[in-house]
């Protein structure tokens, strides 16, 4: 046994160091070695540490973005507002103001449950604080708008596409709240599973359709604010479809025997489903064409971001030579400074130094 030993004044403190690098060694995504103590150093997951610094430093804080604009062309009524643009603000704040609730919820009591190695539960902790900022921001948007909240609840009921998209998630989510046995290939499969339908098909694909109706707004000069929200929400977006990746490959690497030929075929079947569902959400957004808005470049869109998505897996794509119809969407991404155009100010979300941008390979 190899010792480390200490002395402080009339002290000595022997340490087990071979004890501790075993503790090390014993890191895993799941089946590492179960502990009380978070002990994050040292690091295993380097990539998860850098990754909850990256999503800290861009905390943002919804009140901080003005909503003045915004209630003016909400009452609008000169024309200058449509009835499809109201329309596309009232399925975003009526679907994503469940649906993040939806992916924080299985964050909590699905993956981070299993998940052993603490830098990992220390990232997805913030992940889910981040889809509590991101409910928190479409409250804002509710009640800065005067919409009752009582008809969104009724949207994400009532409305068949969205009904459809929730069920999708939640009936996996719901089926991994048991005890699950990470020793058998079907549980470990399972997880799999679940991470790559959350990160990958729900936040990764689902959530782009509307992200880009409210930003095509949002470019128009339409609904500033909620445009400004949106962006800072697709921006985190983008760090989690990274951190369910990274654990996905990382899963993967620890496990080999969960990559069989029939698995990765079925995540692709998984995110084949994904898409027709999205598609058809997007055609009750645009039952009708607005100004630069077409729900043929949006499902477009669609299959352009799920390819990409695949890729990333090490997947196979389900289409060929799909164009990405708004090119557009990476240079509205550049975040460091954003000039609040109402009071004359610069409101920074970053800390100085350590500002990052959307990796334009996300949208």
């Amino acid at each position: 046994m190899e010792t480390i030993t200490i002395k402080v004044g009339p002290k000595t403190f022997i340490l087990d160091k071979t004890k501790a690098e075993e503790a090390f060694a014993n890191k895993r995504v799941i089946n590492g070695r179960e502990s009380m103590f978070f002990n994050i150093l040292p690091l295993k997951y380097q990539w998860a540490y850098d990754l909850y610094k990256t999503m800290k430093n861009n905390h943002w804080e919804p009140e901080d973005i003005p909503m003045q604009k915004d209630c003016e062309q909400w009452r609008d009524q000169t024309g200058q507002i449509t009835e499809i643009d109201r329309w596309i603000v009232k399925m975003a704040i009526g679907y994503f103001s469940a649906a993040e609730g939806i992916v924080g919820d299985n964050i909590i009591h699905v993956v981070r449950e299993v998940v052993t190695a603490p830098e990992l539960k220390l990232v997805l902790g913030r992940h889910a604080h981040e889809e509590n900022i991101h409910a928190d921001s479409l409250v804002y948007m509710i009640s800065s708008l005067g919409i009752n909240p009582h008809e969104c609840e009724a949207m994400f009921e009532d409305i068949p596409t969205i009904e459809k998209k929730a069920n999708f998630v939640v009936s996996n989510s719901r089926g991994l709240r048991r005890k699950l046995d990470l020793t058998k290939l079907e549980d470990k499969q399972a997880l799999a599973h679940n991470i790559f339908l959350f990160g990958q098909c729900m936040e990764g694909t689902q959530f782009y359709g509307l992200f880009g109706m409210v930003l095509s707004l949002y470019r128009q000069n339409k609904f500033p604010g909620i445009g400004q929200m949106f962006r800072y929400t697709l921006r985190d977006e983008s760090n989690h479809i990274d951190l369910f990746r990274n654990l996905l490959l990382e899963l993967v690497s620890e496990n080999p025997d969960i990559w069989t030929p029939a698995f990765k075929e079925e995540l692709r079947q998984l995110m084949v489903t994904a898409v027709t569902l999205e598609k058809e959400f997007i055609r009750d957004c645009l039952p009708v064409n607005g100004i630069g808005l077409s729900s043929k470049e949006f499902e477009q869109y669609i299959d352009f971001i799920a390819d990409r998505r695949l890729r990333n897996c090490g997947l196979d794509p389900l289409t060929t030579d799909v164009v990405n119809p708004f090119p557009w969407l990476s240079e509205m991404m550049d975040l460091k400074k954003e000039q609040n155009f109402f009071e004359g100010r610069v409101t920074e979300y970053q800390k100085q130094g350590a500002l990052e941008v959307v990796n334009d390979d996300e949208l």
